[in-house]
């Protein structure tokens, strides 16, 4: 059997991936999302008693995370990165893509992969970028958890949900660690590896797939080596998670709710590690499903969970997407001018 075969073989054609997908997306409307719209019209009069000076604080502080995405970004582009400008546009744009496909970090990251290209940056540095900061990000996610989890059990006991979590989280802590451990202290092993398996893949380069490794391991290197940019990425990543929380502790408090930081802390990250699973776009009605009844779960009024949350994920979620199509439109159109620009 031809390699081409069994591409084709263990390909989903698009049609039934575009069903699976809008499935998947109609059972999460139907099953976690109405059912909560459903509930709110019940609460809307709390909207009555909403402090309009924290809404404005909460929009601040959403501001804030994105800013600190920003940054992280160029962080991990060190020394190649664009202005920020150019990159809260690239990251607006993929926040958006995210927030409309299932499994959007992908074409996202693809978006952000030929933007940065056309700015000047390495290929190599681009890609390595993209992927560190995915994966860092979501470790950082998983530390805040845990961390906040030692504090919560003794407190208030074990939730189910907890252990698969925390479980999640140890197995993407060990690919992590494992992949940079491999790569930075075994990399000729490494390398006979990709080798070997590049040997039966006639479309792969085996010098090129060397080359690749090579060059990723120089640039985690780089990284690593330098303390002060590896700080900074750290820093910037806990920021956007530290932030966006604060985003939706701000709507409870506007509500006329305040949750314990560490609770705020143990329901937000169960919801957002649960959400990496791509099976709605940014955990959409997966993250609505975890957060309100944790949080109720934790004291706050069922009414108060649902406006708070839904509020939360209005700037968070719905309200990056048209800002992102902006951003994608204002790229698209310096690329289209660029190329229709007459040459010298």
């Amino acid at each position: 059997m031809s390699t081409e075969t069994a591409k084709r073989r263990f390909h989903l054609p698009k049609e039934i991936r575009v069903i699976l997908s809008v499935g998947s997306l109609i059972f999460v409307f139907e099953y976690l999302v109405l059912p909560q719209f459903a509930s709110a019209r019940k609460s809307l009069h709390l909207l009555t008693t909403l402090n309009p000076s924290l809404v404005c604080l909460a929009v601040g502080l959403e501001i804030l995370a994105i800013y600190a995405y920003v940054e992280l970004t160029r962080t991990v582009l060190y020394p190649y990165a664009p202005s920020r400008y150019n990159t809260m546009r690239v990251n607006l744009a993929g926040l958006a893509i995210s927030h409309v496909v299932p499994g959007g970090n992908a074409p996202a990251g693809a978006l952000a992969y030929r933007v940065f290209k056309e700015l000047g940056v390495p290929s190599e540095t681009s890609g390595f970028a993209m992927a560190a900061q995915g994966s860092g990000s979501a470790v950082v996610l998983n530390l805040l958890f845990w961390a906040t989890l030692v504090i919560s059990i003794p407190l208030h006991g074990v939730n189910p949900a907890y252990g698969f979590a925390a479980l999640a989280g140890v197995f993407l802590l060990l690919a992590f660690f494992g992949t940079i451990l491999l790569i930075t202290r075994g990399q000729k092993r490494a390398d006979a590896w990709l080798r070997a398996l590049a040997r039966h893949i006639p479309a792969i380069d085996q010098n090129k797939v060397s080359a690749t490794l090579r060059k990723i391991a120089e640039r985690i290197s780089l990284l690593i080596n330098n303390r002060r940019n590896l700080w900074w990425a750290f820093t910037w990543a806990t920021l956007n998670w530290l932030f966006d929380a604060a985003c939706l502790w701000v709507f409870l408090w506007a509500f006329g709710s305040l949750v314990s930081p560490i609770d705020l802390l143990v329901a937000y990250g169960l919801a957002n590690v649960l959400a990496a699973i791509p099976i709605t776009p940014a955990g959409l009605g997966v993250i609505e499903g975890i957060l309100i009844p944790t949080l109720v779960g934790f004291g706050t009024p069922h009414g108060v969970a649902i406006l708070a949350v839904l509020s939360y994920r209005l700037v968070n979620f719905w309200i990056p997407i048209p800002i992102g199509g902006i951003a994608y439109a204002s790229l698209q159109w310096k690329r289209t001018s660029l190329n229709s620009s007459p040459s010298d």
